[in-house]
């Protein structure tokens, strides 16, 4: 059986996209106010020290150590130095995309940007709690739950990266660019 996701577990998060979207990664300072570092898909999880490497938070006040469920309301912070701060929403995409995706400091942007809910598509145990290797799709809490669903679009065209990281209105424009699969670093 998988291993349950726990609050706190330093894991991977690697898209589906025929097959192998890459894996969630920080490359390059933003040059967006209020963001931290871009973000992308990378060919592997270790392109940089702790670059691909994301801590689960509870965004509602879970304890570290309890398990993650299917609809948890969650914060990813990136582990690049520490500190590569938190997946979150700034400004808007290139069509079909909505909203652009960058980390930023904890007080740096609303709340409700760097708020992301969890659907797991794969309880393997059908008890709700999010494992290791479930298809995953998150959704962003910006807007009243309008922030739309991770998802890569475009070459990144970058050293060492796949594709770019947005949202979009559909959970799965095809082929996987909506779902995500989590292992622990």
């Amino acid at each position: 059986m998988a291993s349950v996701i726990l609050y706190g577990d330093k894991i991977h998060i690697r898209n589906n996209y025929l097959g192998n979207g890459g894996y969630l990664d920080v490359n390059g300072y933003a040059n967006v106010p209020g963001a931290k570092y871009n973000v992308y898909t990378a060919t592997s999880p270790t392109r940089g020290p702790g670059t691909g490497s994301w801590q689960i938070l509870s965004a509602s006040g879970k304890g570290m150590g309890t398990e993650v469920y299917s609809g948890d309301t969650v914060f990813l912070m990136n582990l690049y130095q520490n500190n590569g701060g938190y997946l979150d929403i700034n400004g808007y995409a290139p069509s079909p995309e909505i909203y652009n995706v960058y980390t930023a400091d904890q007080t740096a942007r609303p709340v409700g940007t760097r708020t992301w809910y969890i659907f797991s598509d794969t309880t393997s145990e059908y008890d709700g709690k999010v494992r290791e290797g479930d298809i995953i799709r998150f959704l962003n809490g910006y807007n009243n739950v309008h922030g739309g669903f991770l998802d890569t679009c475009f070459p990144a065209n970058i050293p060492g990266e796949l594709y770019k990281v947005y949202t979009s209105i559909l959970s799965n424009r095809g082929n996987g660019t909506g779902t995500w699969s989590l292992s622990k670093a």
